[in-house]
Parts: structure tokens; sequence; C-alpha cells
């Protein structure tokens, strides 16, 4: 096996589709470890910044690791796909959205795969880590790359290997969370362990290319359903009277039985307010109702419904029609401390809130500004924080907690305040309405 032997000496060269918060850091692995990598991506501003800047684009990986793989030669990046005859290992890396009726969208991995075929030769392997329902490999890509009369597990090699990044994670890296892997055959299976255990730690390898899309469904599942409770739950507490953060930190002290879930203002990045559609989509092939799925991505979707309902009310204590006030939301990104906008909730809350006639303004220091998006087009840059111009806001809504927030400060140049991350904390004022 011609493959098996380059990957044994490290002189197999790999070509990543897809040069974003997953394929970026997956190829650095690759290129840090003396393998070289070919990136291809369809916008030129990455292929620009790449090759000619040298430099990041994303926030949580460092410039440095860029430039010195880009200078060694380990890392090119192109939008040339007629090079995908170079690399021995073509992995997947991009998105896979929903439609506008909530159904799967795999045109980005299908076109990715009829790219592929075009070139596709003896011996190489292709991986899928592009999250999606069970068949998505060994259905719809085998029968894409079969057709060109190649044989899977003899002339070429299709896994799918589940992506589990976690954007600046300060205990987990790409190296270091365990990876599955899933082969249409055996062949395809152990080479492509064995080609991913060059770069992590730990391979999980599991029976089927089906079982691999399962199991990363069922990690993003088990994580929505649980988020819908405590969010659900905030809703029921705060009509009691209750502070479900307080409920929630008690029931921690639990040194078994119990794993603490947090609620927010809905559900953000690719992962978790997605994937789970995949499957309830895919069930009714089998007839089947996936009913706590679909409840919990009803409940996690109405959450931005919700704290826009807390905005209206807290302006109307003071006297004030949403239409009209001006509102700051604090935090553009899914998460804390970073600068994905995937999925984030703080569009959803400009979107409505504009929608009910508000002025709309933002701060995120990591997204300065909000660039054309898929579902949204904002013409927006974020604004300062300072008491001057916190003075200036009706009302100010924390959207996602960044440390960088000064939340005193923040506090004693404000009118009202929309908590929806307890970012406040045990800070006590009459201004402070928890969402």
């Amino acid at each position: 096996m011609e493959l098996h032997k380059k990957v044994s000496k490290n002189t197999f060269i790999v070509g990543i589709i897809g040069m974003g918060y997953v394929g970026l850091p997956l190829a650095l692995e690759f290129a840090s470890k003396g393998i070289r990598v070919i990136g291809f991506d369809l916008d030129p501003r990455k292929i620009r910044i790449l090759n000619r800047e040298k430099r990041s684009y994303i926030k949580h990986i460092s410039s440095k690791r860029i430039r010195e793989q880009i200078k060694s030669g380990m890392l090119t990046a192109t939008s040339d796909f007629t090079k995908l005859i170079v690399p021995d290992v073509i992995i997947i890396c991009v998105p896979t959205p929903l439609n506008i009726n909530r159904e799967p969208d795999l045109s980005y991995v299908l076109n990715s795969t009829r790219e592929i075929a075009k070139h596709l030769r003896k011996g190489q392997l292709v991986s899928l880590e592009s999250t999606t329902y069970p068949g998505t490999t060994d259905e719809d890509m085998l029968k894409i790359l079969s057709a060109t009369g190649l044989k899977v597990g003899k002339d070429f090699y299709l896994c799918f290997s589940p992506e589990r990044e976690d954007p600046n994670n300060p205990v987990y890296s790409t190296s270091t969370i365990p990876k599955i892997v899933g082969g249409v055959t055996k062949n395809c299976m152990k080479l492509g362990a064995e080609i991913y255990g060059k770069v992590i730690n730990k391979i999980v390898p599991v029976s089927s290319t089906k079982a691999a899309e399962a199991a990363k469904l069922l990690e993003n599942i088990f994580r929505s359903i649980n988020i819908a409770l405590v969010n659900e739950l905030k809703v029921v507490f705060d009509r009691m009277g209750i502070d479900i953060w307080e409920v929630i930190s008690a029931a921690s002290t639990k040194p078994f039985g119990f794993t603490p879930f947090y609620p927010g203002p809905g559900l953000g990045g690719h992962c978790i307010p997605i994937d789970p559609f995949y499957l309830t989509w895919k069930a009714r092939e089998f007839d089947i109702s996936s009913k706590f799925i679909e409840l919990a991505g009803e409940t996690n979707t109405s959450m931005p419904f919700y704290v826009v309902e807390k905005v209206i009310h807290a302006l109307n204590d003071h006297k004030k029609s949403i239409k009209g006030s001006k509102i700051l939301i604090l935090g553009l990104a899914y998460k804390k401390d970073i600068d994905d906008l995937r999925e984030s909730p703080s569009l959803k809350l400009i979107e409505l809130l504009q929608k009910h006639g508000a002025i709309v303004h933002y701060n995120d220091d990591y997204v300065t500004s909000i660039p054309r998006l898929r579902k949204y087009n904002f013409n927006k840059k974020s604004v300062k924080i300072t008491p001057s111009n916190l003075k200036k806001f009706d009302l100010i809504l924390l959207s996602t907690d960044h440390s960088y927030y000064d939340y005193r400060m923040i506090l004693k140049n404000s009118r009202i305040i929309i908590d929806t991350r307890n970012g406040f904390g045990k800070l006590k004022s009459k201004k402070i309405y928890k969402a």
C-alpha cells in the first residue's frame, strides 16, 4: 500500500478544504509535525492573509504559528482546486448549515466531494470532518467518488472523523482532544487512524462511518437538550422569584449524578444550534419522530425572544418604550473571549430589537465590525466601553460575558442592565434585570 509507506515515513501531503475554525488549527498541527499541508479555500481574503501577510485571522490562533509554518514551506494556501490531485490525504472541513426550512444543507460537503472526484487518483484518502447525519459519507459521498470508477478500500480510502474543536479552550487543543475515526472499509479506518495518529494523541476507532457520524451528533444533542432544560427552568424560576444561577451552583455541590449546564440568550456556535436537526431530519426517513431533540431546539431558539420581552418589560418599568430606545449589546461572539460569530444569539437579538424599533449598537473588542453573513447584513461597528458612552444608552444588554468587561464600572454608568449570563454575579442593584 503506497500511502501506508508514505505515512510511515511522514512523506505524505495533506490537503484541507476549508481554512476556518476547524481546518486552520488542524493544518497547523500537521505542518508542525513536518507534514506538508495545502489549504484550500474559496475565500481570497484567507488565502492572501496566509500566503502574503503570514498572519492569523482567528483570535485564538497565533500569527507566530502561521508565520513559522508558511516560512518553512510546510503550509501553503490556494483557491485553485485543480491542485487537489497533489495531496495524498484530503480532509473536508466545510460548514454544514441548515436551510431556511431548518433542513440539512450539504451543498458545501457535496460540492467539495465533486471537486475531489474531478481529480481523484489512486492511493488518496478522503476524510470528512463536517458534522452531518449518519449515511452522508458511505452513501452520498461514496456515490460521487465511486462514479470515477475507482474502488473504495482498494483504489482510494474514505473516512469520517468528526471535528471536536472548542475555540479558545484553555485545557484542550486540537492534538489533545481524542479523535473518532470511522471508515467505509476496515482498510479505510486503519489508514485514517494511522494518519490522524500522527498529530492527535488518542485515536478512537469505530466500526463504521455511520457510527462516527452518530457519535458526533450524540455529543451535541446531549448538550442541546441539557442547555434547553436550564433555559426552560430559568423562565420558570424567574416567575417564582428564584435565581437560576444560585440553584445551579447549589446543585453542583452534589459529587455524583449531576453535570452543570448554564442558561443564556440562546445557542451559538456551529454545532449545538444546528447539528441536532440533522438527526431529526434523517430520523423522518425511518418514520421516527425525535421529540426530545425537536423540543430542545424549540426551547433554545425561543430564548432571544424571551430576552427581548425582558428588555421591553425593563424599559416599561422606567416609563420608556422600546421604539426609539438606544440599546447597547455587550458581546457579539457566541461565547466569551473568542471572535467566532457562527450562529451567535447576539445577531438574532439585534434583528429582533431593531424590528421593535430600537436603535441598537454593540461592543465587542474581538469583532470590531460585523461582516456580511449568510443570514444577516448589519452595517455596524463596535462601540468603545467608556463611562460617557454608556451614559448615552437607555439600556445595556449583556449577551456575551467577555473577561475584559469591568462590570462595576458598567453598572455605575448604566441606567438599565439586562444580564443574560450572570456576568454581574453578586452585584446588587435595582438596575439589573436577570434574563
